[in-house]
């Protein structure tokens, strides 16, 4: 069964319910969970001429980051997994499967919320399909409405 669960992990309501599931399926399987949270890069301007990196930006959005993720470490602390994580920056499908690499994952964990709007899904693209497509493992998607 899965052995080592990898769970991408936004702080979102949808992640607090992948973090539920996943805590079920590492009960049930005895598996080592590992926690991501992907920070986009920290451009401040994006213009026709290119992007604009800002240093202050990105040590702001780090610490968020790693505040969503110690969130969700103290959450499985709190139910009893012992947990690792780690905040990464980049594109989240790259990220996600490399970490997955990373830790050896037979299972990525990711929550999606299903939007209201079709010009919403066209727009946002879909990292759960994407994960699908890309993943060398098995990829849970936990929806919520």
């Amino acid at each position: 069964m899965y052995k080592r669960i990898l769970l991408a992990y936004d702080g979102s309501d949808a992640g607090q319910k992948a973090l539920l599931d996943c805590q079920d399926l590492a009960h049930w399987s005895q598996s080592s969970l590992f926690l991501v949270a992907v920070m986009p890069l920290g451009l401040a301007y994006v213009g026709l001429e290119g992007g604009v990196y800002d240093a202050e930006l990105e040590a702001r959005e780090r610490q968020r980051y790693q505040a969503v993720l110690n969130d969700g470490l103290q959450r499985l602390a709190a139910a009893g997994y012992s947990a690792t994580g780690e905040v990464v920056a980049g594109d989240a499908v790259d990220q996600i499967t490399k970490q997955a690499r990373a830790v050896n994952a037979d299972l990525i964990v990711v929550g999606h919320k299903h939007l209201e709007s079709w010009a919403a899904r066209w727009w946002s693209g879909s990292i759960s399909s994407a994960l699908i497509e890309r993943s060398a493992c098995s990829v849970l998607v936990v929806i919520t409405h």
